[in-house]
């Protein structure tokens, strides 16, 4: 990956866009977010970042599921055992997954089909109205991602970045952080390979989860349980435009020691 050419922002501002009530399933959620700008008098400008929580593009998308329809399998009753969770849980998970990574101390890390490895699959519970109903990761965020920026784009005439956001823990630190799991509109990791520091030494490896950070800025205002605050604008970062995918910030597993 070629360094970026694009100058480091000397300053940014992060703002949660309010009115934007509750999504259900069928929504648009990009129309929604067009409207609670108007709405508010905060409008979108061009080169905003909008970081959009997981959730409500799950629940727009109609990726929920009620446990109580669900039969567990064997391996799920079995799991389920092991680790001290709902069987029916188990078996959502394991049916978002494409492979188990770790099984033990009551913890369910798997593969999920977009590569990224995390705690049950990102099926999730909260935020979502129904009694006993769980959200699945969307099938394709990046998709989502860019028709949500699509539809801003005819609304306002004008180009920003999306990010679809969910929270994951991480090896070796406490504490749950904001990451991008679909992006459109620019190139998510900012390389420094190829430029020199302040001593005149190259960078040979280092590049930046720009996307992660962006994502992790704006959870400090999305918080977890509040539903005005599922979309949040960051003004005045400056990206790197082109044609990126979240996928880019999936390590390679033949490059990835922690999985051998």
């Amino acid at each position: 990956m070629p360094p970026s050419k694009v100058t480091p922002s000397k300053s940014f501002s992060v703002h949660a866009l309010p009115g934007l009530g509750i999504i259900r399933k069928g929504d648009d959620v990009g129309i929604h977010i067009c409207k609670a700008s108007k709405k508010s008098g905060f409008p979108l400008q061009n080169g905003d970042v909008l970081v959009i929580a997981q959730t409500i593009i799950s629940r727009a998308e109609g990726r929920t599921v009620a446990l109580s329809d669900i039969t567990p399998s064997p391996k799920a009753k079995a799991l389920a055992q092991q680790l001290g969770k709902e069987p029916e849980l188990v078996e959502v998970i394991l049916q978002a997954s494409k492979q188990i990574v770790r099984a033990e101390q009551g913890h369910l890390i798997v593969e999920t089909p977009h590569g990224y490895i995390c705690a049950n699959a990102g099926v999730d519970a909260s935020n979502v109205p129904e009694d006993e109903c769980v959200t699945l990761l969307p099938e394709d965020p990046d998709h989502s991602a860019e028709q949500i920026r699509e539809t801003i784009k005819a609304e306002f005439g004008i180009d920003v970045v999306i990010i679809i956001s969910d929270t994951h823990g991480r090896p070796f630190r406490e504490g749950a952080i904001n990451i991008a799991i679909g992006v459109a509109g620019f190139i998510p990791v900012k390389s420094y390979i190829g430029l020199t520091d302040l001593f005149g030494y190259e960078l040979r490896t280092t590049k930046i989860a720009v996307a992660d950070e962006l994502a992790s800025a704006a959870e400090l205002l999305m918080g977890e349980a509040d539903e005005g605050n599922a979309v949040v604008v960051i003004r005045g970062y400056r990206w790197e435009k082109g044609e990126g995918s979240a996928r880019m910030l999936v390590r390679d597993a033949q490059r990835d020691i922690f999985r051998r």
